[in-house]
């Protein structure tokens, strides 16, 4: 085209350059011959505009063809590609055609009815496919596999006219059924990257049937489209409304700007993240990147079956910046990073170094932490085929084969919080090193649990105490009274020795009630004659017998206060000392009832 002057006769804009390549390619291939029209077919005006440049520049263009083909001695244009390219060509002209059913129309066993009812016959593997067949997919349930052969005679069912079944490489469809089974019930899915509104459309209905049964539930699923123009943006809207979803949101601010802050995301748990790659694993890639909207500036490189070293360092750069930023999403619970490319600098190495850079950079004031994000096995059923990954392998690789184009797949699933599992005895030591379980298992007591002990001590001593007390003031009161009668009566003399410290507060109180039943019957026998005072009786009441000091352990058994106790005796009456005659004159107190101490064993009165 630069050699033909047709960019300097032709101007056309920039986002239509791919457009005239694959025309030109077209009308080489048919040899410029005009376009057949299949019925009512239409065409759009801008395809038009460009097979009529295209026509006029015809002449020009097939004479520096024959220049470029004589100056490096080729037969025809197919030999101008690499031998790489072409063997890419070939295999990707043999791939089976991989379609995914729109569970927003129809469900998969109405599909196959369908199929089966127009002479389609199913089969058990792609090995297997020949003629009219066709089989269902090892790692995605939805999708159905057929012959590459049977693209047109597809493109005739109402199936794929309504939008039923969808024709798309299965390697765009890995990502979507990754993210339907991580995403839990109440949550938001992110798309990020190179993706049709196929994909985007797929996404949505997987979610939506998985959901189905709740009505409650209808989870979103944002698309971020900063990097696309107006036309972009809008004809992706128009592939997901045709395809009947419903819960598609798209995000018209950059990715580096969102953050879980926003209240868009509160509900965000599953990323998915298709960056630009060199789609070196794809044998068609003109066709996947126009498609997909992949990265148009690699063509010319891919001509050439390789990838400049600056480019390809521009892509890994700006992929570590997405998944570093995907994992600083607080609320995330899985971020799925899928590529088309071969290089383990797009692959592997990014995924670790994520990893690493998670766990040991040091975090910003303000950002959440991500250290717990760890790689887990891709969601997908393992196949019979070779080139299917290994269990053990902890990602999702399916290298470029005669049945698939080749893909890598990486899951980053939050970690839960560790559980740590604990000893019983050590489960008890931390318990005693933190006061929680007063020490249990322990003989030595906290220094509050002394405390305690200590002022429960002093309360039990000054309790028993007091018996001591009330028998001395009632012995004194005894003494008094031994006096006055030695001194009047010039009986013998009467005295109350303390009883031994040694005598519990029951036998004390036994006395005290033997001692009122003698008082309360006078003697019968004269008395002397002396004059004698009256004494005011002095009341004894019992002490309070002693609790018991409670156990230290448990400290939480709860403890019952001391009760006073009021013991009310008979009142005891005592001897009046007035001389006789007074009895005479009727005002002296009655001799016949004076009171005389009961005998005790050993010649002592009480």
């Amino acid at each position: 085209m630069i050699d033909s002057c047709f960019v300097l006769t032709q101007p056309m804009p920039d986002d239509q350059m791919s457009l005239v390549a694959v025309i030109l390619y077209d009308f080489q291939d048919r040899k410029f011959l005009p376009r057949e029209r299949h019925g009512e077919e239409e065409i759009v005006q801008e395809v038009k505009d460009v097979e009529s440049y295209l026509l006029r520049s015809k002449t020009k263009l097939a004479a520096s063809l024959a220049r470029c083909r004589i100056k490096h001695n080729l037969l025809s244009i197919d030999y101008i590609l690499p031998e790489s390219v072409k063997r890419k060509q070939e295999r990707s002209s043999s791939l089976p055609l991989y379609t995914w059913v729109n569970t927003l129309k129809s469900s998969l066993d109405e599909v196959q009815s369908v199929l089966k009812s127009a002479g389609f016959s199913q089969v058990n593997s792609i090995g297997q496919l020949e003629g009219q067949t066709f089989c269902q997919d090892s790692h995605c349930g939805d999708i159905l596999v057929f012959p590459a052969q049977l693209k047109a005679q597809l493109n005739t069912t109402e199936l794929l006219r309504d939008h039923t079944l969808i024709i798309q490489d299965k390697i765009c469809s890995l990502g979507p059924n990754a993210v339907c089974s991580l995403l839990p019930e109440e949550g938001d899915a992110l798309m990020l990257g190179c993706f049709s509104g196929f994909t985007v459309a797929h996404t949505a209905s997987l979610i939506a049937e998985k959901h189905k049964a709740n009505s409650n539930v209808q989870p979103t699923v944002y698309v971020c489209v900063s990097d696309r123009t107006d036309a972009q943006r809008e004809e992706l809207q128009q592939a997901v409304t045709a395809m009947g979803s419903k819960n598609v949101t798209l995000i018209p601010e950059d990715f580096q700007s969102l953050d879980s802050r926003d209240k868009r995301l509160q509900k965000l748990r599953v990323i998915l993240l298709t960056p630009k790659c060199s789609v070196s694993a794809v044998s068609n890639p003109v066709e996947f990147i126009l498609h997909e909207k992949g990265d148009t500036e690699l063509l010319q490189d891919l001509s050439q079956s390789s990838i400049a070293r600056s480019k390809l360092e521009a892509l890994v750069a700006q992929q570590r910046k997405d998944i570093d930023h995907a994992l600083k999403f607080s609320k995330v619970l899985a971020v799925v990073y899928s590529t088309c490319s071969s290089y383990k600098e797009e692959n592997e190495e990014v995924v670790s170094r994520a990893l690493e850079q998670a766990k040991a950079g040091s975090e910003q004031e303000g950002e959440p932490k991500q250290s717990n994000f760890r790689l887990t096995t891709a969601p997908f059923s393992m196949p019979d085929q070779a080139e299917g990954p290994t269990k053990t392998h902890p990602f999702f690789m399916l290298e470029p084969s005669e049945q698939s184009n080749g893909c890598f797949l990486a899951v980053l699933s939050r970690e839960p919080e560790p559980e740590i599992k604990e000893e019983p005895h050590e489960v008890i030591v931390r318990a005693n090193a933190k006061g929680i379980l007063d020490r249990i298992g322990s003989s030595q007591l906290t220094r509050k649990e002394q405390r305690q002990a200590d002022r429960m001590t002093q309360t039990t001593q000054a309790r028993t105490s007091q018996p001591h007390l009330s028998a001395t003031i009632y012995s004194r009161s005894q003494e008094i009274v031994g006096s006055h009668s030695t001194t009047v009566c010039g009986r013998p003399e009467f005295t109350n020795r303390r009883q031994s410290s040694q005598g519990k507060a029951k036998a004390m109180q036994m006395q005290a009630s033997k001692d009122s039943v003698h008082s309360s019957f006078p003697s019968s026998k004269p008395q002397s004659n002396a004059p004698k005072k009256s004494i005011t009786p002095v009341l004894y009441t019992p002490p309070t017998p002693p609790l018991p000091t409670p156990p230290a352990r448990p400290r939480r058994a709860r403890q019952e206060a001391p009760k006073p106790v009021v013991l009310v005796l008979p009142r005891v009456h005592f001897p009046n000392f007035f001389p006789p005659q007074l009895s005479r004159t009727g005002s002296g107190p009655n001799f016949d009832s004076m009171w005389r101490p009961p005998a005790q064993s050993g010649g002592q009165y009480k």
